[in-house]
């Protein structure tokens, strides 16, 4: 068993069983899930860095704030996936002074991402920027949609196996970038139809999520499906 304590909580409707994660005995099973978790950050931070450049290109020139949040996250999911592959990379692998580092560190990623989306929705509603159709910010939000929610539930299974809040915590990021997707469509949406202050409250709503998970992965606490 890799669980100290567990209560069960209901989030948007599903519950799920609330876990505080600590390191097992590290043997082959345990070694063999490292890797893979390992692998699947690897992949994440490629498709990551292309998701990060495109996805601001299309908010900056469309004036999205959610498009632009969005964006950053993908920056600050990127760096969850390097902490993770750090994480499980050479002696730290069976370190589990690494993990608590790898923990906090994802739990800082998450922090990163708040204030810049408070302080850009307060500048761009100042500045009377509004939200305008992007063809390109549609096309890469809708492969976000689609392929974040595969890997986040397999990371957040793999963290659950391996004791590890940060393969968790990075898997909860990954969620969180296919519900912002989700947000930023209907925000684009809804902007079309005149309701321009959609788009600016999703950037507002992520910005919320982003300080409740980052605490959450400070304490070591993961949701996990079962």
């Amino acid at each position: 068993m890799y669980v100290a304590g567990s209560f069960v909580a209901e989030i948007g409707g599903v519950v799920t069983d609330q876990v505080v994660l600590s390191q097992p005995v590290a043997g082959d099973g345990w070694l063999r899930d490292a890797r893979r978790a390992r692998l699947l950050s690897l992949a994440t931070l490629a498709w990551l860095g292309v998701e990060s450049v495109l996805g601001l290109a299309a908010g900056l020139g469309s004036h999205s704030l959610a498009l632009i949040g969005w964006g950053v996250s993908s920056l600050v999911e990127a760096a969850a996936s390097l902490i993770v592959v750090w994480r499980f990379t050479g002696a730290r692998t069976r370190s589990a002074d690494a993990e608590v580092k790898a923990r906090r560190a994802v739990a800082v990623s998450f922090w990163v991402l708040a204030p810049y989306l408070v302080l850009h929705v307060a500048h761009d509603l100042e500045a009377g920027h509004r939200a305008t159709p992007s063809l390109l910010g549609v096309v890469v939000t809708s492969v976000s949609l689609v392929s974040m929610p595969l890997l986040g539930l397999a990371k957040r299974r793999l963290g659950a196996r391996l004791g590890s809040a940060a393969t968790s915590g990075e898997g909860t990021q990954n969620l969180l970038c296919a519900a912002l997707a989700a947000g930023v469509l209907a925000g684009l949406a809804l902007n079309e139809a005149g309701w321009w202050w959609a788009d600016p409250a999703v950037a507002t709503l992520l910005a919320a999520v982003a300080v409740r998970e980052g605490r959450r992965a400070w304490r070591g606490h993961a949701c996990c499906h079962h």
